[in-house]
């Protein structure tokens, strides 16, 4: 009994000790993509640790934000809908996020009111109208924009005849065989194809998207590697010569390498990603404290300029600052003349597919990647024939190497 009178007392004091030595604080765990906020490096404002100064401040409460990255939409997708993430901010984009809306995985905000019983400043009313009531959230409820922009092609002008440039035929071209890096993801890679064809990229018939494989397929043996964010190495160093990518990180690319050339073919995707709270948040509402503190004016021009993505807030695009220090060629590909926001995403934006469709143009993706477009047991029954052949006679088989990477 002693003993544990003793023990009792030591835990109370650790515990009193740690509450004295500041050791408790709040958590907010933030999901986001690689290369997708302002974080300190280059002279930039740290946005992550100007918040956990913020919110001490709002609160008096010490706060630490973990933040890490993934690649795709698709990635994030598979850890959050797994429920074994605990995640409070996210950043998917639009086709993504109506997804994730019919499945029940986000939870729903209401910035103004947490604003007001935090006493802070809200921002959400900068948000540009033409941002608002879109497709994959009409009533606003879900989600925040953070950014938009388009899908168009890098390349270097030291590898790349310009007569070959201003399609997506510049990716399906034999002359830069091996120096061309396509997309790791199902939805972009596929697109390439589908823009370049005319093609609905949001199509249910499994005819249109079979045949979609078949162009990728033809694509294959041109492309170095099938990427994501292994592209800014690739493209900084000159190891390839033609992507396709988002167009706010051609500019990023752009500071190291300036042999690196962009263009927006005649149909690309259109896109918008906005800041969401996960369902299984435990901390709702620091997680709509944060969305609202990366609207305002200083966080938000940070993380436009560092990013080079095109800004749905009013704070940001009308700010001469910004203008200034953007300059004239990134504002014209990020904010170009005649530009109809609304009728490119109309037209061009992924819609979330339904469940077959889904499934299948995953599969069709993971086959194109692993086995080249035909079945897995036609390439075991080829082995197997292949051995016995070779146990009776010498015989010289020469395989192609395929790349294994999945999305």
């Amino acid at each position: 009994m002693k003993k544990l009178f003793f023990a009792v007392i030591a835990l109370a004091s650790l515990l009193m000790l740690a509450s004295c030595s500041g050791g408790e604080h709040d958590d907010l765990y933030v999901y986001n993509w690689g290369e997708y906020i302002s974080d300190g490096s280059e002279d930039s404002l740290n946005v992550t640790h100007e918040f956990e100064l913020y919110y001490k401040e709002l609160t008096g409460r010490d706060m630490k934000v973990h933040y890490t990255t993934y690649p795709s939409n698709e990635d994030m997708y598979a850890k959050i809908s797994s429920g074994t993430s605990n995640y409070d901010v996210i950043i998917p984009s639009d086709y993504m996020i109506e997804r994730m809306i019919e499945e029940g995985l986000l939870a729903k905000i209401d910035i103004e009111s947490v604003c007001e019983k935090y006493g802070a400043e809200c921002y959400y009313d900068y948000i540009g109208e033409d941002y608002r009531g879109l497709f994959y959230d009409p009533e606003n409820e879900y989600s925040v924009p953070y950014t938009y922009g388009r899908v168009g092609v890098i390349y270097n002008t030291t590898m790349v005849d310009e007569e070959d440039l201003g399609g997506w035929e510049l990716m399906w071209n034999e002359k830069y065989a091996g120096k061309i890096l396509q997309f790791n993801n199902s939805r972009d890679g596929f697109a390439t194809a589908q823009y370049m064809l005319g093609a609905d990229v949001n199509t249910t018939d499994p005819d249109v998207w079979r045949s979609v494989q078949e162009v990728m397929l033809r694509q294959k043996p041109l492309v170095q590697s099938y990427v994501m964010d292994e592209i800014y190495n690739k493209m900084e160093s000159g190891e390839a010569a033609v992507a396709a990518y988002y167009a706010g990180d051609y500019f990023t690319m752009l500071d190291i390498n300036e042999d690196l050339g962009f263009y927006y073919p005649e149909r690309t995707n259109v896109f918008v990603d906005a800041m969401c709270v996960p369902a299984g948040s435990a901390n709702k509402e620091i997680a709509q404290l944060f969305i609202n503190f990366m609207l305002s004016p200083d966080v938000a021009i940070a993380n436009a300029e560092y990013i080079y993505y095109a800004s749905p807030n009013s704070l940001v695009f009308e700010d001469e600052g910004y203008i200034e220090d953007m300059g004239e060629e990134a504002m014209e590909i990020l904010y170009p003349e005649g530009f109809n926001f609304a009728e490119e995403l109309n037209s061009y934006a992924y819609r979330n597919l339904d469940a077959d469709t889904l499934e299948l143009v995953n599969s069709l993706w993971e086959d194109m990647k692993i086995t080249g477009g035909l079945p897995a047991d036609v390439y075991v029954t080829a082995a197997v024939i292949a051995v016995g052949i070779a146990a009776g006679i010498a015989v010289i088989v020469i395989r192609k190497k395929r790349r294994e990477r999945f999305y």
